[in-house]
């Protein structure tokens, strides 16, 4: 009997979201896998759904609340999903950018009510460092940070966030640092997939 999980990674090679290769990734590790979720989310039919199932997995996070009144998404990645996710919980919805530093901050006239209660949602968590970014921006505005959620966690579920969080599909795909990478020293060509070009 296939899992949950396992329905999520399967949509996701459906699509051929799945790929392998040779991927530099947003933190600057490399790795023989990438999951594309542009390419899955691209279809509203199963942005829609997983935008449900990833609001009924973070519904338990919320500390007895029914809902949350905020859903917050690093951009450009977790856009589509935390929007998703923000109808399912009839949550307003924001997103953060980074600005001429580097640093995550809300910006296009967006703003947290002090006590306003939040999620943050994304689309894959590798390091968890962009869903840290914005549970600290979140924070910072006067937020309270209840819960983070992703579609796919990459990290094997050792990424910290700052925030309890769940994800749909839990993987632990290999990285390594560029300078250990044997794909690099094979003379594979890398290739970056993502939306943050390094």
């Amino acid at each position: 009997m296939s899992s949950p999980s396992d329905a999520v990674l399967a949509l996701f090679d459906e699509t051929g979201a799945y790929l392998r290769g040779h991927f530099r990734l947003t933190s600057g590790l490399h790795s023989p896998e990438y999951l594309q979720c542009a390419l899955v989310l691209q279809h509203p039919c199963f942005a829609e759904r997983l935008g449900q199932r990833l609001a009924e997995a973070l519904r338990p996070l919320l500390g007895g609340r029914d809902k949350p009144e905020l859903v917050a998404s690093p951009a450009l990645g977790g856009i589509i999903i935390g929007h998703e996710v923000a109808r399912a919980l009839q949550a307003r919805f924001i997103f953060t950018e980074r600005d001429p530093s580097g640093k995550m901050t809300l910006r296009r006239g967006f703003s947290v009510a002090p006590g306003e209660l939040a999620v943050v949602v994304e689309d894959v968590v590798t390091t968890g460092g962009s869903t840290r970014e914005v549970v600290e921006a979140l924070r910072s505005a006067g937020a309270q940070v209840a819960a983070a959620g992703a579609i796919i966690d990459r990290s094997g579920g050792q990424a910290e966030v700052g925030a309890p969080r769940v994800s749909l599909a839990t993987l632990n795909v290999v990285t390594y640092p560029p300078e250990d990478c044997p794909l690099c020293r094979q003379g594979v060509p890398v290739v970056k997939p993502g939306s943050r070009s390094v």
